[in-house]
């Protein structure tokens, strides 16, 4: 049977191989009472969601202004307090709110907006603001090189289609991407038959050669435990919602993958916007109240917290196709266990506006400090170009 105790104790054969005997290593590991097992899972809203009909700010007077036809109807609103409010479709993540549950960040963006999908999103992945030059790394990937490699898994991965994000990608740490348990095993199985010794021996590279394998066998006990598990959770009925049924298993089951990164797509809502924005808004919420529940039922919710981002808001007038052009600043949100929930950060004024566009009153790079330093225990210096304040959004780590 794994055991959490069993799979800590295996996590560190690959590091410690070169220098010390595996039963060493074991033991080694088996005297560290608060070994970290700490997950951030990240939602990426492809294509620039429309962070004011998000979180609504209904008592502006700049919504009634500049919004007509794609105008919510406060009362269907599920209010926040006496400013802002969630879409009718986000009943699931209004409970999460009023749980305790969620936190928003208001008005996030960086300065000197860019309204390109691929120069923005390189800003978000990078962490950094020179599109020409985005200087290689992944913030979390950069964040990943400093923690304590898992080995058999990688220290991210992409959980479906499409290829790794940027975020992700590391100089040292390893990202990988799945759509199925089943393709963990697989690679696996590869790794394990480009390691199997070419002949017996006590010397290094065989000793290696089989610390690495039973580090891979570790990562298959993981993966069958996965599989053993019931796939069909009841969140699972949209595509978002089919990868964090997936994330969840391999939770459960005790993958010691750090990050995992999944994708909805579809956000790019320049005509007839109301509908589309309406049932994507509606699968982000189920999905992510039913992983949390999920999460919750099985325990390991304190494990977890989610990041749910986009590169970029919408323009606050609607535009002749009754959609939204690309904008400028939008809400995060953050959920799980650990959080300071609530709103934070300052509304942005949709009477106050540069160029037409919401004004940025917090830095991105400000939630990925408080991240990194309070839930990854990777200190932001290592990271970032600069420092950048930590928001009250998260409760301060157990020393």
């Amino acid at each position: 049977m794994l055991t959490r105790r069993n799979l800590l104790k295996r996590s560190s054969l690959l590091a410690l191989a070169p220098t010390v005997p595996a039963f060493l290593a074991r033991l080694a590991r088996a005297s560290e009472a608060k070994a970290d097992d700490r997950v951030l899972v990240v939602i990426q809203l492809d294509g620039g969601n429309d962070g004011i009909n998000t979180v609504v700010p209904y008592r502006d007077e700049g919504y009634t202004k500049h919004r007509d036809r794609l105008r919510l109807p406060v009362e269907r609103l599920h209010k926040l307090d006496d400013q802002a409010a969630l879409h009718p479709s986000m009943r699931t993540m209004a409970d999460l709110f009023q749980q305790q549950r969620l936190a928003i960040v208001q008005a996030v963006g960086y300065p000197n907006p860019s309204r390109s999908h691929d120069v923005s999103m390189s800003i978000w992945h990078t962490a950094r603001l020179d599109p020409v030059e985005p200087k290689g790394y992944g913030w979390l990937g950069r964040a990943l090189d400093w923690l304590p490699p898992r080995p058999g898994v990688p220290s991210a991965m992409l959980v479906g289609e499409g290829p790794l994000p940027a975020a992700v990608i590391g100089r040292q740490s390893i990202a990988g991407t799945f759509s199925k348990v089943e393709e963990l095993a697989i690679q696996n199985e590869s790794v394990r038959a480009a390691l199997a010794p070419n002949s017996p021996g006590d010397d290094l590279e065989a000793f290696v050669r089989r610390a690495t394998l039973d580090a891979y066998t570790t990562a298959d006990e993981v993966t069958s435990a996965a599989a053993r598990k019931n796939g069909n959770a009841s969140y699972a009925t949209s595509q978002l919602g089919q990868h964090l049924a997936l994330v969840a298993r391999l939770i459960e089951a005790g993958l010691p993958t750090r990050v995992y990164y999944a994708v909805q797509r579809g956000y790019d809502t320049h005509a007839a916007q109301m509908d589309t924005h309406s049932r994507l808004l509606g699968e982000l919420s189920g999905a992510l109240g039913g992983f949390l529940n999920d999460l919750k039922e099985a325990g390991v919710d304190d494990r977890v917290l989610v990041m749910v981002f986009s590169e970029f808001g919408r323009r606050v007038a609607e535009n002749a196709s009754a959609g939204t052009d690309h904008g400028t600043a939008a809400p995060m949100f953050l959920a799980g266990h650990g959080l300071k929930p609530g709103l934070i950060g300052t509304a942005s004024s949709l009477l106050d506006l540069d160029d037409g566009d919401l004004k940025m009153t917090v830095d991105f790079r400000r939630v990925y400090a408080t991240v990194l330093k309070n839930w990854l225990a990777v200190d932001p210096a290592v990271v970032f170009d600069g420092r950048f304040e930590e928001l009250p959004m998260l409760n301060e780590r157990n020393s």
